[in-house]
């Protein structure tokens, strides 16, 4: 971050599972410890083929970048519970298209600041910064942030795989009410999120394993999810199963909806 080494926290967390853990375990990572691996292995239990669908967001994640860079001009970007690094990160992504980019990454657990503040210490043009997606406003006012980011530009906001995190006591349409009116006309909202719509038994079971290891994870329906667009206009092809958002595969090759169980989408704020 910004040159400086990064200071380890006191407590990483590591006698408890954490989501971003699990989903490097899910994605085939090796930031993660054996509680989180245990975690992930009883939701796979539950539904075999939670890889996949962690793997097929990452492919959307990637989609949905390049498409802001390319075609609505997006230089700057905000990725909300960021999770740890892994193959296509956002600044990858995006300076792949144009060198200039710049990533303010976010999450609430300590290890991330440490791993994704060394791999970046010497990129000026990314931070990682330990924030919660239920504070917006620490995680807009933060120093990175505004280093970073031009709020007088249009700004991407990713709310990917995170957002069902957040329960419904946590007003997650109130944190996205709130980061649309912090950007100008033009910026764009990158959001997925697990839905029980398709597959209910099995993303059921998912849901109660994690519950039961401590990891909030609240489903919701594609009506719930569409709320989240309120104000914004939705990019074509809209709210899709993230597997085919702008797939760039023929769709007999691409996973059966069942096996993903995940929605994502765009949206612009219009001017």
């Amino acid at each position: 971050m910004s040159g400086e080494s990064p200071v380890e926290p006191a407590d990483l967390r590591t006698d408890q599972p954490h989501s971003a853990r699990m989903y490097d375990y899910l994605l085939g990572g090796k930031d993660h410890y054996a509680i989180d691996g245990q975690a992930a292995e009883k939701a796979l239990a539950s539904f075999p083929l939670l890889r996949t669908a962690a793997r097929e967001n990452r492919k959307f994640l990637g989609r949905a970048v390049r498409h802001l860079v390319r075609e609505a001009g997006i230089r700057q970007f905000i990725d909300l519970g960021s999770g740890l690094p892994t193959a296509e990160n956002v600044h990858q992504v995006a300076q792949a298209e144009d060198p200039d980019a710049r990533v303010v990454y976010v999450d609430n657990d300590p290890i991330v600041l440490v791993y994704g503040g060394a791999l970046l210490a010497r990129d000026a043009r990314t931070a990682v910064i330990q924030g919660d997606i239920r504070d917006p406003r620490a995680v807009l006012d933060h120093a990175e942030t505004r280093r970073l980011i031009d709020f007088d530009q249009p700004v991407g906001v990713l709310a990917v795989a995170v957002l069902h995190f957040v329960g419904d006591d946590e007003d997650p349409a109130g944190i996205v009410r709130v980061l649309r009116e912090a950007v100008p006309a033009g910026s764009h909202f990158i959001l997925s999120h697990a839905t029980a719509d398709i597959a209910p038994e099995a993303a059921l079971g998912v849901q109660t394993a994690y519950r039961a290891q401590g990891v909030p994870l609240t489903l919701r329906g594609k009506d719930e999810f569409a709320a989240f667009f309120d104000g914004l206009e939705q990019v074509e092809p809209g709210i899709q199963v993230v597997s085919d958002w702008q797939a760039t595969t023929p769709e007999a090759e691409r996973p059966d909806h069942a096996d993903v169980s995940w929605y994502g989408g765009i949206g612009r704020l219009p001017s």
